[in-house]
């Protein structure tokens, strides 16, 4: 089944094509041969110590959020990675197992139920097959479903949400909440790792009422050529923070690594969340944290469920390097002002495009 709703084409569900039974994709979903995943990709053993692996080693930091030096390896991780699996983080374990069980109730619902809820490119809320509304694109081999969380404005309202299965919508509201609660202190720990006030990040964010919260769950059918495509292209994610429950079964998130060379697979660790910075962070602290880029593979074997929250600055302030971490002429603002709502439009009209986005800001002062 086909639809519009104000996308440049026909939206087509990347599930039903998984289950047409087809032995090749679509060509607009084939990736140019740059962008495809790379037999060299370095997978990580099965230890659950281990995140991830590229060149025989390297590993993405678990953190340990009950420890008493906490706040110290969350910064560091910040640092030096811009990515960290978050174990003891809190958010309770019935919940995670709730949410997922009922977002994957959602997606096994005969497709005629889940286009009710087929989403347009105005607020992206809703059923989704695709980011960006550039005509002939080359399109990602997934599905997913948006919601706004949070501040009370925002919430997305009742007829973007699904009836069924019944649990859904009171087990996302609380997952939202708890997550939330999360990512507060892990903002904390990222200003006290800055040298600044606790809060500071949070105020920078428009205080703890003012944040936003939504949340994208993604799914990714089976794929006949995983090799020719990817479930999400590369991309670092526009907001402020994103933490991820990924598929307890099933791998699929790679991590460019450091210094900008091959791609880890993240093997997660059970429970834990898969936290990263966003871009919204690297311009608040002048890039002493940065974003990385990530993407996801598509897999021939069993389909894949995540779900990202993502914590973001109040979309209507203006965000730019804080002046506790400027001190011109040696360290000058890299990041002219922008608020969320203005930047978060590149990535709704183009789709994911790798770090070009923060990295024009950046260029864009030079110019």
């Amino acid at each position: 089944m086909e639809e519009t709703a104000g996308w440049p084409e026909p939206v087509v569900r990347v599930q039903s094509l998984s289950e047409s039974g087809a032995a090749t994709i679509p060509d607009r979903y084939v990736k140019p041969e740059h962008d495809r995943p790379s037999p060299s990709d370095c997978s990580s053993s099965n230890s659950a110590a281990a995140a991830a692996c590229i060149d025989g080693g390297t590993v993405i930091p678990v953190v340990d959020l009950s420890s008493a030096d906490a706040a110290r390896a969350v910064s560091e991780a910040c640092r030096e990675w811009g990515f960290f699996q978050a174990v003891n983080h809190g958010v309770p374990l019935e919940l995670l197992r709730r949410a997922r069980a009922a977002w994957r109730g959602f997606f096994r619902l005969p497709l005629e139920l889940k286009q009710r809820h087929g989403n347009s490119p105005a607020t992206y809320e809703g059923y989704g097959s695709r980011l960006g509304v550039e005509p002939g694109a080359v399109l990602d081999w997934g599905d997913y479903y948006f919601l706004h969380l949070r501040p009370p404005s925002a919430l997305s309202p009742d007829d973007k949400w699904p009836l069924v299965p019944p649990d859904l919508r009171e087990a996302t509201e609380e997952y939202g909440r708890e997550v939330a609660a999360l990512c507060e202190r892990l903002l904390a720990a990222m200003s006290c790792g800055l040298g600044i006030g606790e809060e500071r990040l949070q105020e920078e964010f428009g205080g703890a009422e003012g944040a936003g919260v939504c949340v994208r769950v993604n799914y990714y059918p089976r794929c006949p050529q995983p090799e020719l495509t990817l479930g999400l292209s590369s991309h670092s994610d526009p907001g402020g923070m994103t933490v991820l429950l990924a598929d307890e079964r099933v791998r699929g998130l790679q991590v460019r690594a450091r210094g900008g060379g091959g791609w880890m697979t993240v093997d997660p660790v059970a429970d834990a969340f898969i936290v990263n910075v966003g871009d919204q962070i690297q311009v608040l602290t002048n890039a002493t944290y940065r974003s990385v880029e990530h993407r996801v593979t598509a897999s021939a074997g069993a389909e894949r469920l995540s779900i990202a929250a993502f914590y973001n600055p109040r979309s209507d302030l203006p965000l730019a390097p804080m002046p506790e971490l400027v001190s011109p002429p040696g360290r000058p603002p890299l990041y002219r002002p922008m608020t969320f709502d203005e930047y978060r439009l590149y990535i709704r009209r183009k789709g994911p495009r790798g770090k070009s986005q923060v990295e024009s800001l950046k260029a864009d002062r030079d110019r």
